[in-house]
């Protein structure tokens, strides 16, 4: 039995494997099926490694971040500005990963919940920055020990050196994803 996260009820063990991870064998043999000349290894690594973060972050969100009030959004966000400090709307797009109308929509409702406040730039009546208030930084300090308890759980399904070879391999991914024919959102 895979053990599986269940909103309602806590931690619980169940035998239904995530329909969009077993997708990936069926998607493989069909594919393969089609077309010729498919490279069955690198599609195989791509289409795990966007099913397994989906997982991942419908996991984190549907555990601690909704139960807070927050979006995947809404933390990607507050927690940008966390570690970054005061941002312009177009720099917390780009370090956070969102688009800029995204953020500009959701600095509003932030703003609403008190969690940032939008200053005037000096020296230019059209920009503005983004921060945290007190509010937002003290949420973001207790929702993220959560979080990482949850990334914990996570990661104690591989040993130490496990760990240690899958972030080299991640980062590995990373530094190609700056090679100049990888498309880039900013």
């Amino acid at each position: 039995m895979a053990e599986r996260a269940n909103s309602k009820t806590g931690d619980a063990e169940r035998d239904v494997r995530d329909p969009a991870l077993t997708f990936v064998g069926r998607a493989l043999d069909q594919v393969a099926d089609h077309l010729d000349g498919i490279d069955r290894q690198a599609m195989e690594m791509v289409l795990l490694m966007h099913r397994v973060t989906n997982a991942v972050v419908y996991d984190l969100e549907s555990t601690v971040h909704r139960p807070a009030g927050w979006s995947w959004s809404a933390f990607r966000a507050v927690f940008t500005l966390w570690v970054s400090g005061e941002l312009e709307p177009s720099k917390l797009a780009e370090q956070s990963g969102m688009s800029r109308q995204a953020v500009s929509a959701l600095a509003k409702t932030l703003e609403v919940d008190r969690l940032i406040q939008r200053d005037a730039v000096s020296g230019d009546g059209r920009s503005v920055s983004l921060s945290l208030t007190t509010e937002g930084r003290d949420q973001i300090e207790r929702i993220f020990r959560q979080h990482n308890e949850r990334e914990q759980r996570w990661a104690s399904i591989l040993t130490g050196d496990e760990r240690t070879t899958l972030t080299a391999l991640l980062n590995k991914l990373a530094d190609a994803s700056q090679q100049p024919w990888v498309s880039h959102r900013f």
